[in-house]
C-alpha cells in the first residue's frame, strides 16, 4: 500500500498530465505523460472522477468542474486578474491586439487571463497554460525583476528552444535582462513561435517584488513594437500603482 505522500505525488502526476490544449485523455496517454504504470494511472483517474476532479467520457477522462471551482479560489491570480481586467481591456482597445496577464512560477510563467483580438496569430499561450520564462515577453519582464537567485537558477538551467529565434545562450539572455531592467519593457521577437511578436512590462509590488506582467502580442510585420511598448509600460505602471493604493499588492 503506497504511503499518503506517495499517493499524493501520483495524483499530482495524473492531474499534471493534462495540457492547456487537451480536451480529454485516454489511459495510455495519461500513463505515458504521468510516468506511472497504466493500471496505477487508471485507478487514480477513477478516484479523481469519483471526487469530481475528473470527468469520465467513455474510456477517456477530462478535467472536472470541481477542479475549476477550486482553482477560481486561488487568491493570488484572482486578485491580480480582477484588478488587471480594466487595464487589459483598455490596452486591447488602444492596440487592437491580444493582451496577456501572467504570473511567475519558478522558471515558468502561468497565464492568468488572455483577451484575444480578431485576426491575431495562433498563440502558444492558453489561460492556465505555462511557458518557459526565457522565450516570452511576459516571462522576460518577470525574470528581469525577480530575485537574483531566481535569475541565476534560470541562467544555469538548460534553456529550451521553442523557435529558431529563441534565446538559449545564458550570456545573451543576461544582457537582455539588464536592458529590460533599464527600460522597463521586454520583447518577444518570434522567440515563442514563428510570426509572433510582443511587448511586455512587469507589474511590481510596493517593495519592488514582481507580481506578474502584461503584454501585447500580434503578427510580426503588422505590430510595431516601438508603438505598443509605451502603452504596455503605462498600463503596467498604472496597475502596479492601483494595487499599492488599494492595498491589494500583499494579496497577489
Amino acid at each position: 500500500m503506497p504511503s499518503g505522500d506517495s499517493y499524493l505525488r501520483r495524483v499530482v502526476a495524473v492531474l499534471g498530465a493534462f495540457r492547456a490544449e487537451d480536451d480529454d485523455l485516454g489511459a495510455a496517454e495519461l500513463a505515458r505523460r504521468s510516468g506511472l504504470p497504466r493500471s496505477t494511472a487508471h485507478r487514480i483517474a477513477l478516484d479523481l472522477a469519483e471526487a469530481g476532479l475528473l470527468e469520465r467520457r467513455g474510456q477517456r477522462v477530462r478535467l472536472g468542474l470541481r477542479l475549476f471551482e477550486i482553482g477560481q479560489r486561488v487568491p493570488r491570480p484572482r486578485v491580480l486578474r480582477d484588478a488587471a481586467l480594466p487595464f487589459m481591456s483598455d490596452l486591447r482597445e488602444a492596440t487592437r491586439q491580444t493582451v496577456h496577464l501572467a504570473v511567475p512560477d519558478g522558471g515558468e510563467v502561468v497565464y492568468v487571463e488572455i483577451l484575444g483580438s480578431p485576426g491575431g496569430p495562433p498563440l502558444p499561450s492558453k489561460v492556465g497554460g505555462r511557458l518557459p520564462v526565457h522565450v516570452t515577453g511576459v516571462g522576460k519582464a518577470i525574470l528581469a525583476f525577480s530575485r537574483p537567485e531566481v535569475v541565476r537558477a534560470v541562467l544555469d538551467s538548460e534553456l529550451v528552444r521553442l523557435s529558431e529565434r529563441s534565446t538559449v545562450a545564458p550570456g545573451l539572455l543576461a544582457r537582455e535582462l539588464n536592458a529590460i531592467r533599464r527600460e522597463g519593457v521586454a520583447y518577444d521577437r518570434e522567440e515563442s513561435g514563428a510570426g509572433i511578436v510582443c511587448a511586455a512590462s512587469p507589474v511590481l509590488g510596493p517593495d519592488g517584488a514582481v507580481l506578474g506582467a502584461l503584454s501585447v502580442s500580434g503578427w510580426a510585420g503588422r505590430v510595431r513594437l516601438a508603438a505598443v511598448a509605451p502603452a504596455v509600460h503605462t498600463a503596467s505602471l498604472t496597475l502596479s500603482r492601483t494595487l499599492r493604493e488599494q492595498g491589494l499588492a500583499g494579496s497577489v
